[in-house]
Formats: structure tokens, sequence, C-alpha cells
């Protein structure tokens, strides 16, 4: 194999701060790293300095070329990184799976009568934010607290400004309805700056506070009143006593861990708010022998820049370059608008708070590798009792739903290692099929999904699951055999029939599932609670259920087309200025053109058109 001739690329890049792009031989990026020095990390994975990692010796022999971006300084290189490896998903770079944001809540004291919601992405708009949250259960546990205790409205503004009497939180006493009745809007904002002392962590501040009400209220006779603040102190106590505090100080930190075992690794990360343990999560890899600070350094820089907020400050369990470590500062006290510290403590409170996530992060890899064996024992098996000629690394399901014959949508869903992959997922909807047919549909899905894996060297699944008996997988084996694919093997899953041709007794009841297997018969019957029989239903009912949701929200889509849509000139925006302001689309049919001009983005001509486009004559 013809190696990458690495010395003469070297010596054309220049010793300038960037980003540097490996391709592959295929030229697909395959690793993205920058550098203060671009010559000198490029020449650092070539140089014949007893480093045994594989994948630096395999090197020459997998890159086809490099590329290098120059950039300013090392600050725009951090930045310019992170871009890139979101937008090329290299294979052998750190990546954030999911990344999503986590779970905040916002209080904006600009409004009237302010309210506790869930937001996914902080704004610089004055409002307070508290979290993030690691968890839909933890944002759950809190508002739970906060509507039973602090009675403050719950309903969005829009509900507010028209709702003409009290909803069912008011009934119940969690909220003081201010949509329909006058309060004491001072009296409110003492709530709500008591739900912001709780949010805040401040909680024995806050008891304090409830206690001197509580026992007010029971000087003036008011036991209802002292009842609920009662109430409210041992929720509060409650929630300080599940709270571990693992820091004196009142402050926000992030601890990483690390484990590596080879090309394999773990990174941990223990959130510390208000000094107090809220929570963990485990990050694993493979295919990562690039150096460890390295694949640390890219982990927080994709960390942080997706919508996570940095704390105070960051521990880390290994130093990474000193002007890195600057920088990252600079950035991440952007991104806080508050000064973020990063550290490798050597010893003390914080060096333990470190030493906790790195055992956490060595349990985690653990527990992530057992999840793996039994995966693979599971793959082994069902490629056993099919009696497939690949290991199902990699397996697709297909599925077709419609109703009626209208709106035919089909779905992908890709299981690697046994475990769903949902960036992989896919939906299509029909093209050239306009009527109930899924032997066409099918034929379609199968014929554009494959077609464009040959045409941009995608990849391939290492086992189709067909959702139907024997003419749904003939559709599938036509597609292969037209486009020559002959390496993917192929099964379809069908539901027992009520008659027993074909089968025995005791096959019929043992599953009601049937594998369809080509060049076979009879189909397969596998145990009715066999895990490879449970990985199968798993994989059709996920593509069914990815379907349906896909198939109901074209329906809705359908269902909520408004007349307005069909008015010459009326716009999305338009459509949603005219409904509310008018409340209805009988109001809007109903009034006159003067009454039409006053919303906004109406001009007078629009007005005209409107008016006679629901009136039945031209404008």
């Amino acid at each position: 194999m013809k190696t990458f001739d690495y010395e003469a690329k070297i010596a054309l890049i220049p010793h300038e701060p960037g980003c540097y792009l490996m391709r592959d031989k295929r030229s697909k990026i395959v690793y993205i790293g920058k550098a203060k020095d671009l010559k000198n990390r490029v020449r650092s994975y070539f140089r014949a300095s007893g480093d045994t990692r594989h994948f630096v010796a395999r090197l020459p022999y997998i890159l086809g070329d490099i590329d290098v971006i120059i950039t300013g300084n090392e600050k725009e290189a951090i930045l310019l990184e992170n871009t890139l490896i979101k937008e090329h998903k290299p294979k052998f770079n750190i990546r954030l799976k999911d990344d999503k944001n986590y779970l905040s809540l916002r209080i904006d004291l600009k409004k009237t009568w302010p309210r506790v919601e869930v937001v996914r992405k902080r704004k610089d708009d004055g409002a307070h934010y508290f979290g993030p949250y690691h968890s839909a259960r933890s944002v759950r546990r809190t508002l739970h607290i906060v509507n039973r205790y602090f009675k403050l409205r719950t309903c969005p503004d829009s509900v507010l400004n028209n709702r003409s009497r009290p909803c069912l939180q008011y009934q119940i006493k969690r909220c003081p309805a201010p949509c329909v009745f006058a309060l004491d809007r001072e009296e409110y904002m003492q709530n709500v700056q008591e739900v912001i002392l709780f949010l805040e962590g401040r909680g024995s501040e806050l008891v304090d506070g409830l206690t001197a009400k509580m026992l007010a209220a029971s000087e003036e006779l008011e036991f209802e009143i002292a009842a609920h603040f009662r109430d409210q102190i041992e929720a509060i106590n409650t929630v300080l006593q599940q709270q571990v505090a693992v820091t004196s100080p009142r402050v926000d930190r992030d601890a990483f861990g690390f484990y590596r075992e080879g090309d394999r690794l773990t990174i941990q990360v223990l959130f510390v708010r208000g000094g107090k343990l809220e929570g963990a999560r485990s990050f694993s890899y493979q295919d990562q022998e690039f150096p460890d600070a390295e694949v640390l350094s890219s982990f927080l820089n994709l960390y942080y820049n997706s919508g996570t907020e940095p704390p105070q400050e960051i521990l880390l369990p290994m130093e990474i370059e000193e002007s890195e470590v600057e920088h990252y500062q600079d950035i991440f006290s952007e991104l806080a608008r508050r000064r973020v510290y990063i550290q490798t403590p050597q010893r003390g409170a914080k060096k333990s708070l470190v030493d906790v996530a790195m055992t956490n992060a060595k349990h985690s890899f653990e527990d992530e590798h057992k999840k793996k064996d039994r995966a693979t024992d599971l793959l082994d098996k069902l490629a056993k009792r099919l009696d497939l000629k690949h290991y199902p690394e990699r397996i697709e399901c297909y599925d077709i739903s419609n109703m009626q014959g209208k709106q035919i949508v089909a779905s992908q869903v890709t299981f690697i290692g046994g475990q769903p992959e949902k960036s992989e997922y896919r939906r299509y909807k029909m093209r050239t099929v306009h009527e109930q047919d899924d032997f066409a549909s099918m034929r379609e899905v199968l014929m554009r999904r494959f077609k464009r894996a040959l045409d941009e060297d995608g990849d391939m699944p290492n086992l189709v699951v067909i959702d139907g008996g024997k003419g749904q997988l003939g559709q599938a084996m036509t597609v292969f055999e037209d486009l020559g694919i002959h390496d993917v093997e192929l099964i379809s899953l069908a539901k027992a029939r009520n008659d027993k041709s074909g089968f025995q007794d005791d096959e019929i009841t043992s599953s009601p599932e049937r594998v369809f297997v080509p060049g076979r018969k009879n189909p397969i019957v596998l145990k009715q609670n066999s895990a490879e029989m449970y990985l199968l239903e798993r994989l059709r009912d996920e593509a069914h259920r990815f379907a349906i949701t896909f198939h109901k929200k074209l329906r809705r889509k359908e269902t909520l087309h408004s007349t307005l849509d069909d008015v010459p000139g009326v716009g999305p925006k338009t459509r949603k200025n005219l409904l509310r302001h008018f409340g209805s689309l009988k109001k809007v049919k109903g009034a006159s053109p003067a009454e039409l001009g006053e919303v906004d983005g109406v001009g007078e001509k629009m007005a005209e058109e409107i008016h006679a486009y629901f009136n039945g004559r031209a404008p």
C-alpha cells in the first residue's frame, strides 16, 4: 500500500496557529486538531520517538493529505476547531452524540406576574436563569415544589392575557389566578423572591424568613396560613437533606475524570452547584489514540460551546497546554458572562473531588464494557440463530405507514452494537407512489436509501430488517439485485397467521413472530422470550413508532392548514398576526377592510384583498 509522503507535506506547513485537517485516501476528513504552531504539532505525529500507539504507526497508511487553516491567533484556532468538528464529524475526533443543551429554569422579573419556565437555551435578556439541570427528572421535582408551595402562575403569557375564568391550578390552591383577579403585586413579588432564594440554593436563608412568617401568622391566629408556611419549610428542608455538601464554599464547579484502556476511554463530569453535588454524566468513546491531554482539551472545547454554561471553576485531572488554559478561560468567561477559572488541583478538597470523578470514570468505563459485552453476546446469538454470514454490528429496519392510502411515509431506524443510534434515523415521504401500495413504497424507500449509499460511498448496514412478510422481503431482494448489493443480508419480520400451515403447533405457540430469510421456504420461529426475539421486536416497534410519529405530524400539519393560507399574499407571519388579533378565523372572515388594516403587517391593499377573498368577489 502506498504511504503518505508526510515529510514533503510538513515542509509546506508554516509555524503559525491554526487548525489541521487529516484526510484519508478517499479525501474524507478523519481528524481535526488545533495548534499554536501547526508545523510542530503535525510533525509530532510522525516522529520516531518511541510512540507505540497503533494509530500513530498507521497514520502514513491511512492518510491521503493534510490541510491546514491558518488563524490570527490560538484563540481563533480553538473556536474554529469546534466549528469544524461539528460540521465534518471526523471519525477519530471526540464528539458529543446528543449535542443538546441542558434544561434551565428562567424567571423574568420584568413581567408583571413573573413565572418559572423551562428553557434549553440561555439568552442575554436580563432574566434570572437557574441550572443547568442535568435530567428532566430533577427539573420536574424542582417545579413540583415551586408550584405546590410558592403559588406562582404556571400558564404562558398568551393564556394569561386571554383567560376569562380561573383554571384548575387556582381551584387546588397552587396559583392565585392573576389572569382574573386583582392581586397585590408586592405580595406576589415576595413569593417570586422566595422562589429565587430556593432556586439559588439559599435554603437556610429562606427557611429563616418563612419561620418568622409562620410564627407571626400563629400569633395572629391565622392557623391555615401558618400551616402553609410550615409545609413550605418541611419541603425545603427535605430538599436540603437530600443534597450532599462536597465543598464548603457555596461555589459552582465541574470536576472531570478520565479513564482509558488503549483506544477506548471514558470522560466523567461531576456537577457541583452551590457547594453540593447535584449529578454526574459520562461520555464513552473508542478509536481514540491521540494523546490524553489533546483529547480532553478537544472535549472541553466542544462541551462548553454546545450550550452547557461553564461554572465558576472547572477542575481537570491532567495538565493541558498553559496557553490553551488561558484562551479557554477567556472563551468560557464570555459564554458565562462572569469569570471562569480552569485548574488542575494537586492537593486538598478540589483534588479529592477530581479523584472521585476519576473513580467514577473508571466505574463507568467498566460498566459500559459490560453492556457492550452483553450486546456482543446477543448479536452473536442472533447471527447464529439466523445463520447470518456477517456479524450484525449495524442493523437497519424499515416500516411503511399510511392512512387509507394518504400521506404514505416510511421510516428507517438504525441500531449499532445492539443499541439505537438515533442520529442515523431517517424518514421518507413517497415521491412516486401516490396510492396505497406497500410493496411499491418499500421498493422506492430501499432504492433511494441504497442508491444514495452507493453513489456517496455511505455507510452500509450488515443486516436489513423489513417489517412484513415474504412479499416485502421479495421487494427488498429485487432492489438489492438491481443495485448489485451482495454483502448486506436481509430478513423480514411478520406476525404469525391464525392458520398453522407449514408450522408445527409448538412453533406457533412459542412465538407470535415469523422471521423470513431469503432462500428458505418456511420462516424461522424464535422463542418468544429469547433475547434475539426481543431485539428484533424492539427494532420493528421502534421503526413502527418512528413512522407513525412522522405520519401523525404530517396529518396534523394538513389538519391545521388554514383557509388564510390560500389567500394570495398572506404568508405565515401575517396569518399568525391575523389570528392573534381577531382570535378566530370566523372573526377574520367577518372583519371589515378597516378592521383588517389595523393588524400589524396588513396594509390597505392587502386588507381589501383579504376582505374580497372571503366575500366571494375579486379585489
